[in-house]
């Protein structure tokens, strides 16, 4: 069976350049966009044209290098917003716009001073305008996670109608449950007419740690496109990330669901960007952190150097790790020993293995982590018969 394709819009140079303290400038903006085009995200969201005169540079200067992805602008429901990002992406091979405004009570009410059916005349107003610049306009219904679902429905009908080819329902505050976000789009796909014309976008963020479950929901009940960023990087807690969307549906491929991305470059990636935006990425961050790949526990140990299966649903290398790490702890066994010593050079029978483990150990309930270095003076302070050994 066939598998369909979700798209992914990467939203990394915008919605996770929000992070504070983690301003790129336009040159490097540009070497992430080229890497993101070679990664094989589907949309790279440049930026924000009309938020400053260095983000209208970069999202111009990206549009005009980016040789596959579209390249998208942002834009606040506003004439003028629409006008600078049209302007913004003119050297764009294939160039959207993404506009929208809030739709829950909440906005509505505090956020707007409107009502609802003023929202709805602002927000098809708004695709309508965009339309008369780019084919393909992409409408937001900012806080959607929050949003009266029969409401939503009707605002997703109307910008349809005046144009709109993708509809981002974004979580805006991550406050959904994956079941309560997967039944939105569920109900937007079976309740809006016309739907069939659009494509359903999640934009999840991460402030219960939900993020990524919520757009893998959203998906499952018929999104076919998911915003997120490299390494979850965003405003708060973060978005959805990319890395973590992407091999959960190659892991699971009874979804019949897939992207486009090489996924052989997501550790590169994940490094290129935490290195020039200044962010470590946490070591135990999934698909890309340091111990995404790394064993310390015996009976792990033992298994993996067995099978790696037994430990490890995903093969480092399929993200661009050239192994799995075996770590050398006061928790390590024999197994761990024997197989990290014979990585530098000492083949070990089970007699001098022995020998070498007792003194292991002693070194081990000092240091925190014993590495390669520490291997040879453990096997010399061990006096087992060097010249036996290979």
């Amino acid at each position: 069976m066939s598998k369909d394709k979700v798209d992914i819009f990467d939203t990394t140079l915008r919605d996770g350049e929000q992070v504070p303290g983690c301003k790129l400038d336009t040159k490097q903006k540009l070497v992430i966009a080229e890497r993101l085009d070679q990664l094989g995200v589907d949309i790279i969201e440049a930026g924000f044209p009309i938020s400053s005169p260095g983000d209208f540079a970069s999202v111009e200067e990206i549009a005009a290098i980016v040789k596959y992805a579209r390249v998208c602008g942002l834009t606040r429901a506003v004439k003028k917003d629409i006008e600078v990002a049209a302007q913004a992406l003119k050297k764009a091979k294939r160039p959207r716009i993404h506009t929208g405004i809030g739709t829950s009570d909440s906005h509505i009410q505090f956020k707007f001073n409107s009502t609802r059916e003023k929202i709805i005349e602002r927000a098809v107003e708004a695709v309508a305008y965009a339309k008369t610049f780019v084919e393909d306009v992409e409408f937001y219904a900012e806080d959607a996670g929050r949003t009266d679902n029969e409401y939503l429905a009707r605002v997703c009908e109307a910008v349809i109608k005046a144009g709109a080819t993708v509809l981002n329902i974004p979580d805006t505050t991550g406050y959904c449950l994956p079941e309560e976000y997967g039944a939105k789009m569920k109900y937007l796909r079976e309740n809006v007419k016309g739907i069939d014309k659009a494509v359903l976008s999640c934009h999840c963020h991460n402030d219960l740690g939900l993020a990524t479950a919520n757009s893998i929901a959203g998906v499952i009940n018929g999104a076919r496109q998911i915003e997120c960023t490299i390494n979850g990087i965003g405003e708060r807690a973060g978005n959805t990330s990319l890395e973590e969307v992407v091999m959960i549906l190659r892991q699971h491929p009874h979804l019949n669901l897939d992207t486009n991305i090489n996924s052989k470059l997501l550790y590169s990636t994940s490094q290129m960007v935490s290195q020039k935006m200044g962010m470590p990425v946490q070591p135990n961050k999934a698909i890309v952190g340091s111990n995404a790949f790394a064993h310390s526990s015996g009976i792990h140990q033992d298994g993996v150097i067995k099978k790696r299966e037994t430990y490890e649903i995903i093969d480092p290398e399929d993200v661009g790790v050239t192994e799995s790490s075996i770590v050398l702890t006061a928790r390590s066994g024999r197994a761990a020993l024997a197989y990290r010593a014979k990585k530098v050079g000492y083949e070990l029978t089970k007699v001098q293995l022995d020998k070498v483990y007792e003194e292991f150990l002693k070194f081990a309930d000092v240091k925190k982590e014993i590495l390669d270095e520490d291997i040879h003076e453990i096997i010399e302070s061990s006096n087992v018969n060097l010249e036996s050994l290979a």
